[in-house]
């Protein structure tokens, strides 16, 4: 972790965050959701993660569950390029890194064709335009008191030129919605120093059928989606995996279900495949679910 810590500056993640979605902590209201962020920072998770699409805004979200909280990182895992250009992005991520001691850190995505066009612009050449958009927020003018430490950013990055690219310009990649095959791979293609933080979901019930059909409950939209399907196709699996909510074998794959050995077995089945940090998200019986007892179970049995 030494390369990667130097990478992050001040951002501390340690080996395990929490990812929890728009339809879980985004669903909560202010004072409900602050009050969650330091329920997680008291159970010792190192990062909390949050996504951006059509809940809540990415940069009020964070400011509000740091201002909440006072040891953990917030993360955005990921905000999207397409809702604010990239001088918005880079000071909205200076102004955060700040104001909270360096506790933000900057996940940034592509996003996909259907949310982009939703917003009334046109997907189009994502390598590029994630490479164009890095060079921007570089040049960036910003007259605000800089952080101490540059702001840490990474990209959701699922392919390998877009893992090359999280490499080469950031300080890592933050892969969704993956199995283990593809954290080998990432650090495979991006080398050892930048940081690897996968999400990984779970489901913590004993019966394989219950477990699964809530997992194919939270997967069903993200099989729709062709950055995730093609990800998977590079990987190996099939028509026949990719449809009906999933098979089995890859239901099995993407959410790690069972009890709570089952899930830190497949956490360090990443970390030995060369994740740096993993980000559990922890899926209820409903999709609205915060399962705070079971994400209470899962830290214990990864500390």
């Amino acid at each position: 972790m030494t390369g990667v810590l130097d990478r992050l500056g001040a951002a501390n993640l340690g080996t395990l965050g929490l990812w929890s979605g728009g339809a879980q902590l985004g669903a909560l209201s202010g004072p409900d959701a602050r009050s969650a962020a330091r329920e997680i920072e008291d159970l010792g998770f190192g990062a909390l993660w949050i996504p951006e699409s059509t809940g809540k805004e990415a940069f009020a979200h964070a400011a509000m569950l740091l201002a909440a909280t006072e040891r953990i990182v917030v993360a955005t895992g990921i905000a999207n390029i397409w809702s604010r250009d990239a001088m918005a992005m880079a000071n909205g991520a200076r102004t955060l890194a700040e104001a909270f001691g360096g506790r933000f850190l900057l996940g940034i995505g592509i996003s996909h064709a259907p949310t982009v066009n939703r917003r009334g612009h046109r997907y189009d050449r994502p390598l590029a335009t994630m490479r164009e958009y890095l060079d921007a927020m570089e040049a960036a003018a910003y007259s605000g008191p800089d952080p101490k430490a540059p702001v840490p950013v990474v990209i959701g990055a699922l392919g390998p030129k877009m893992l090359q690219l999280a490499a080469n310009r950031t300080a890592g990649a933050h892969p969704y919605f993956v199995p283990v095959e593809h954290t080998r791979m990432a650090r495979e293609v991006m080398g050892y120093g930048p940081l690897l933080a996968p999400e990984q979901a779970v489901v913590l019930r004993a019966a394989p059928d219950a477990a699964r059909q809530i997992a194919r409950t939270h997967m069903a939209r993200y099989l729709d989606l062709d950055n995730y399907t093609n990800n998977l196709r590079r990987l190996g699996w099939g028509d026949y995996d990719l449809a009906d909510g999933g098979s089995d074998a890859l239901v099995d794959a993407i959410v790690a279900w069972g009890d709570v050995s089952a899930v830190a077995e497949r956490v360090r089945a990443h970390q030995k495949a060369g994740a740096d940090h993993v980000c559990v998200q922890v899926f209820g019986d409903e999709p609205s679910d915060f399962p705070l007892g079971d994400i209470t179970r899962v830290r214990e049995a990864l500390r």
